[in-house]
């Protein structure tokens, strides 16, 4: 809608500062033309909106005006009110900052969006951790968040899984990542090396020293963080297996083996309701306790070796079973 997206234009420009008007067709999704038609219309509205010509113009507002004009719709209020996760908030040192700024805005919102805002709270909760996950203690993630927050260069004794385990690391704090109730910093122990990722619960110890750091130019934690994930899961499946699953098997995949199975074109039922399959492995070992969990839902026809492997653990348990029932009769 225009009004929409004349309060949008206002917004921007007061938040961000000048912009051209191929820059808020990009941010508005409509044609520069649109733009100027939309900018002619809030100059119209006595908005102290002006235009500068040359390479470096655009447009922007007068120095020193602000509006108190939200344009929150219903939806967007709404949202708003979710994205304030108190866990971690909390975490963060934040938690009474966040129950203040939810106070302000619901006190500043309009009665009937005031309404829809509190029904949302009342109607969803979100828990980020999974069921079986503890909480790690995450002492250091204040002074981590600082850190990246002022641009500051830390001294950590990490805590990491082959040996040596504690090590000293001097990091370039790019940006923290919260994942399945965990929290990762990505950071860089060097200006010209890729930064890295480090479980912040893992950190034993640490400085923030008054050495300023950066993030390279063009750098992008949510990308970045993306690319992370695919380089990780193709380290981490080096192999395939194929396999044989039935209905109830298909729904009792984890994430990453149903994600293979919709990849492949989703299930392909064989005539007697079983699906076959090509799943990632990340080890012989890994596979067997995987699979041994989904009992006779799942068949391992390959390779060899994985499927000889899974069969003999299979039958040392079972003789393990026989043996204990024999002596209890």
């Amino acid at each position: 809608m225009k009004s929409s997206r004349l309060v949008t234009i206002l917004l921007l420009l007061q938040t961000r500062g000048r912009m051209t008007a191929a820059a808020l067709a990009r941010e508005l999704e409509v044609s520069v033309r649109t733009v100027y038609r939309d900018v002619d219309a809030l100059a119209a509205a006595g908005i102290p909106l002006y235009g500068d010509a040359g390479h470096r113009g655009g447009y922007r507002l007068l120095d020193g005006y602000r509006t108190r004009l939200t344009g929150l719709s219903s939806t967007e209020a709404e949202a708003l009110f979710l994205t304030g996760i108190p866990g971690p908030a909390a975490e963060l040192g934040l938690g009474r900052a966040l129950s203040a700024a939810q106070l302000k805005l619901r006190a500043a919102l309009p009665r009937e969006l005031r309404a829809q805002a509190d029904l949302m709270r009342s109607r969803f909760h979100l828990d980020a951790p999974g069921w079986y996950a503890r909480n790690a203690e995450v002492p250091f993630l204040p002074r981590v968040a600082d850190a990246v927050w002022r641009g500051r260069v830390v001294e950590v004794r990490y805590r990491r899984w082959k040996e040596p385990t504690d090590v000293e690391r001097r990091l370039r704090p790019y940006g923290l990542v919260l994942k399945a109730g965990r929290w990762y910093v990505v950071a860089a122990s060097d200006p010209e090396r890729p930064p890295r990722t480090y479980r912040v619960d893992q950190i034993l110890g640490l400085t923030v020293t008054d050495e300023e750091c950066v993030p390279p130019a063009g750098f992008d934690l949510a990308a970045h963080w993306e690319q992370a994930r695919e380089d990780f899961r193709a380290r981490l499946y080096r192999g395939q297996a194929e396999v044989r699953l039935s209905p109830r098997g298909v729904t009792r995949l984890n994430a990453d083996d149903a994600a293979a199975v919709a990849a492949g074109g989703g299930p392909d039922p064989e005539r007697d309701g079983w699906t076959r399959a090509v799943l990632p492995v990340e080890s012989p070992e890994h596979a067997v306790a995987a699979y041994l969990a989904l009992g006779t839902d799942i068949e391992v026809l390959g390779p060899p070796e994985l499927r000889t492997l899974i069969a003999d653990t299979a039958a040392a348990v079972a003789a393990q079973y026989a043996v204990r029932s024999a002596g209890q009769r």
